[in-house]
């Protein structure tokens, strides 16, 4: 009889021997509680979940370090992991009941060795033919670690060599022939997949969704494909890797219903947890086997006492979602998934911001609202780019941001032709105050491209207000909404064009007249900051004119 290694896991989670984050309890307790459930119209095997556990334990070894040419003795955290994802069946069909797995583990606990078994796996003993097998990634160096870390798996054994050949490309299993091979996204072999088996290794590094979805997509003609993300946390926000995770968390917490999705997240459960010893399992199942644990305890020191290490040590130790070491704010700061009622910020006085653009830059409107006896700062912005921009984006290839996700949302209108029409930035403005009767006591705005724009909005009726832009002028803004972003008062309806632009700001810091002063600036040169500048010309107006405008609140 097969043993159960889900259960022992279950067992030892609730025991407390084995400490694991808050969403990897909820998904094993919720799937042994469907095991004993009679009415699921999924049944779970231990044996079929074992045949991967002992397969890979058969015929996988190790070809590096010092379990070099020894077999691959799996953990029970990941023994758990393959059999809960082998395992589990559909009743009328029999087919798996997981096509797509996603897998947070942080660095140095064997991910890519594990997702590079599970690919070897695939190939050779799932019972596919003409199975295909590859791993992906934005470039093709990447994509190549596991595939060539399956391909020394296989040349460690003689059983598996004698049947696994090289062959153009890649790697051939002769007796299904199925291959593996690595695929990058400007791979000419993308088109007309069918593939058995994905492996998305750093998922992170991935800013769009198109390969994602060109490789999904060549799954359906499968009767039980997988697609499998093995992954750590990453820097770059906005982009695939959060969307895919706040699903995968979602349907691991219970709150989406996915049954075709294995979502395995360790992480901590709360950023302060970094300093705490007891708790750095959750983001490391390996730690104390695989990973050494007083490597870790020595970058935690090092860490406390040098911030610069942090932002690193928290994403790729512990999974937490961070932006850039560089960032002026950090990502636990930046984020704020409140939203108001549309009602409550009708009929209100504002600031408003706006910083210019013409082809390549985002425009972004603000307006900065307040009400009465309420210490919150709400922020409503759109955002203005040429659709000629993102035709050319796309034609290039190049990976900037979801900018037509975020027209389809709203957030983002797409202007006809080359450049942005300002008429369209000035028709939003009067909309806010002819629908929703939001007025702005004044417009700020950088001299800089305003040309005809500031004459056309003076007779529309706005108060214009000219922003020196530079560390003068700014400091003390951009201090002031550091610390209003710190205390989580400033609500900006989870705008995430918004969230991306404060995420690629960073503060140049400079000596202006004796004084330590700062402005914002870009973390990276096709990384946009429009929004954060809209909003700052809006805030420098607040402060400009605080005790006037709070008088109209009154």
């Amino acid at each position: 009889m097969a043993v159960n290694y889900v259960r022992q896991y279950v067992r030892a989670i609730r025991a407390g021997t084995v400490t694991v984050p808050e969403p990897v309890r909820q998904v094993y307790e919720r799937l042994d509680a469907e095991a004993a459930d009679k009415s699921c119209p999924y049944r779970f095997s231990a044996k079929l979940g074992d045949h991967a556990i002992r397969f890979i334990e058969t015929f996988c070894r190790h070809y590096e370090g010092e379990h070099a040419g020894q077999l691959v003795k799996l953990e029970l955290w990941e023994k758990a992991f393959i059999q809960t994802l082998f395992g589990w069946v559909d009743k009328k069909t029999r087919l798996r009941r997981f096509r797509e797995f996603f897998l947070l583990v942080a660095r140095k606990n064997g991910k890519s060795f594990l997702s590079a078994c599970i690919m070897v796996y695939m190939l050779v003993a799932d019972g596919e033919a003409g199975a295909q097998c590859v791993s992906i990634a934005t470039k093709y160096d990447q994509a190549a670690i596991v595939y060539k870390t399956a391909r020394k798996i296989i040349e460690q054994d003689a059983d598996l060599s004698a049947l696994v050949v090289p062959i153009i490309g890649g790697m051939e299993f002769k007796l299904t022939n199925s291959t593996m091979k690595a695929l990058a996204s400007k791979s000419k072999t993308l088109d007309g997949l069918n593939l058995h088996y994905c492996s998305c290794d750093e998922l992170h590094a991935q800013e769009d969704r198109n390969l994602y979805d060109v490789t999904k997509q060549g799954m359906k003609a499968r009767k039980q494909p997988i697609f499998g993300t093995i992954t750590t946390a990453g820097f770059a926000r906005e982009g695939i890797y959060d969307e895919l995770y706040e699903y995968a968390r979602s349907v691991a917490m219970g709150t989406v219903a996915d049954a075709h999705l294995l979502p395995v997240l360790y992480t901590l459960d709360d950023r302060a947890e970094w300093t705490d010893p007891d708790a750095w399992a959750k983001a490391n199942p390996g730690l104390g086997t695989i990973k050494s644990r007083q490597q870790l305890a020595d970058d935690v020191e090092r860490a406390k006492h040098d911030p610069s290490c942090l932002p690193s040590l928290l994403v790729k130790d512990f999974n937490i979602q961070e932006n850039s070491a560089a960032s002026w704010l950090p990502w636990a700061v930046l984020k704020n998934e409140t939203v108001a009622e549309a009602d409550y910020l009708n009929h209100t006085y504002a600031i408003g911001g706006c910083d210019l653009s013409a082809t390549t830059d985002l425009t972004c409107a603000t307006l900065l609202i307040r009400r009465p006896e309420d210490p919150q700062f709400y922020v409503l912005q759109q955002y203005f780019l040429p659709k000629a921009r993102v035709e050319q984006v796309e034609h290039q290839g190049r990976k900037e941001a979801p900018y037509r996700l975020w027209a389809q949302q709203g957030w983002l209108t797409l202007c006809d032709g080359a450049t942005v029409d300002y008429n369209d930035v000035t028709e939003w403005f009067v909309s806010m105050v002819q629908e929703r009767d939001i007025r702005p006591l004044w417009v700020c705005y950088d001299a800089a491209l305003s040309g005809y724009w500031v004459p056309q909005m003076t007779d529309m009726g706005f108060e214009m207000e000219r922003i020196r832009q530079g560390p003068v002028t700014w400091t003390y803004p951009m201090k002031r909404m550091k610390g209003l972003f710190e205390d989580h008062r400033i609500v900006y309806q989870n705008n995430p064009i918004l969230r991306w632009c404060l995420s690629n700001t960073a503060a140049k810091s400079s000596n202006q007249r004796g004084i330590d002063s700062i402005q914002p600036e870009k973390i990276t040169a096709n990384r946009r900051i429009d929004g954060t500048v809209s909003l700052l010309n809006a805030m420098t107006g607040y402060y400009n004119h605080e005790d006037e405008f709070l008088a109209y609140l009154r």
